[in-house]
């Protein structure tokens, strides 16, 4: 009889454990989440100002050559927003 106790006791510790590890695992993964949707975040926010600064620029510049380059950077901003978007 000892023997089938301490079995069920082990059985329930193992169980224990898995249900540990599985509640853990499901912090993890909440908190990698948020992480990554806090990294989503300042991505997005340093191309938003980025992309004021650069607007910022046009305004300013008479040269033609340069316009079309802030243009281009203009456009490569806005796609990579719509991409994280």
């Amino acid at each position: 009889m000892a023997n089938g106790w301490e079995s069920k006791s082990v059985q329930e510790q193992v169980v224990e454990h898995d249900e540990q590890i599985r509640a853990q695992e499901v912090i993890d993964d909440r908190e990698r989440a948020g992480r990554l949707k806090a990294e989503l975040a300042r991505k997005v926010q340093a191309l938003k100002l980025t992309r004021a600064r650069v607007r910022e620029q046009l305004t300013r510049t008479s040269s033609e050559r340069y316009t079309l380059l802030l243009n281009s950077e203009l456009k490569q901003i806005d796609g990579e927003l719509a991409k994280l978007i």
